[in-house]
């Protein structure tokens, strides 16, 4: 019975038509993700919906990141239509897009086992922080550090800077985000050295990404957004490696969700002088 119901649901290209249904099963799931964060992704790059008797039931999108990487999410099938291989068709679909790229994806328990037996290996857990009610003290920054406002001639910049830390050309999607976003640089000896930025997303704003060289520079950076935005709903994506998530817990961000960043294929070499600290989303990474 499951496979005469799976030939009745058809793969096709997601469209800028089919975001109010996938809006609608984001919400299904409890994700925080408005229409316009929706349009946005699609805007960046590409998807296939699962779709039956016209209804659509399953989503999965990626973002191209250079010739040589990608990020995989917005992978949703909805509970109706679940166990019948649906998940499993939508990433295969876009996979084959992708080519011989080395796939990036942020899992949660529940989809990980199914990235496994597609081929993704973990690499490490992303912590979701979030809420209004913290309390930010003033940043202590180092001798000749400054946190500044970005400007247009600043962009040059934030693209190395995001490829060293990523190992993955950004630069489309920086070039996407900072016209509606708010953005700071962080310099030393006047040198910008890292980034961040704070824009809309889901139930209030998100800060990232945020790049820095070290933690201190990092909690300088988030330090500006979350100082200046108290009351405000912040959520930051944080790294394992960015030993940042005991910082905001203490904040008064709490910790309130994990999922496990995994790859299929080798790892984007980075420059070990500079991280990311906090993501874009967990879709984009």
């Amino acid at each position: 019975m499951a496979t005469d119901i799976e030939a009745m649901v058809d793969l096709r290209a997601m469209t800028v038509e089919d975001l109010p249904a996938a809006h609608a099963l984001s919400s299904e799931q409890k994700w925080p993700h408005r229409i316009e964060d929706w349009d946005m992704l699609l805007s960046l790059g590409f998807g296939y919906v699962a779709e039956r008797d016209g209804e659509v039931i399953g989503t999965a999108m990626a973002w191209l990141y250079g010739t040589d990487a990608a990020t995989l999410g917005m992978v949703i099938v909805s509970p109706a239509a679940q166990g019948m291989g649906l998940g499993r068709r939508l990433m295969e679909a876009v996979m084959a897009d992708l080519g011989d790229r080395t796939i990036l994806l942020n899992a949660t328990d529940e989809g990980a086992p199914l990235y496994r037996k597609l081929g993704f290996e973990p690499v490490g857990p992303v912590f979701q922080h979030q809420g209004a009610a913290f309390a930010v003290p003033v940043a202590e920054l180092i001798p000749d550090e400054r946190v500044r406002p970005l400007g247009a001639k600043d962009m040059p910049t934030l693209h190395d800077l995001a490829r060293q830390a990523s190992g993955m050309n950004r630069d489309t999607l920086l070039d996407a985000l900072v016209p509606g976003a708010q953005g700071v640089v962080l310099t030393r000896a006047n040198e910008p050295v890292g980034f961040a930025l704070f824009r809309r997303f889901g139930r209030g704003y998100v800060v990232g990404p945020t790049v820095a060289p070290d933690t201190g520079g990092a909690k300088a950076l988030i330090s500006h957004w979350l100082g200046s935005n108290s009351g405000i709903f912040c959520r930051l994506d944080v790294p394992e490696e960015s030993a940042l998530s005991n910082w905001l817990d203490e904040l008064g961000l709490p910790c309130v969700g994990r999922v496990m960043r995994m790859v299929r294929g080798p790892m984007p070499q980075t420059d070990p002088s500079i991280k990311v600290f906090s993501l874009t989303t967990q879709a984009l990474g």
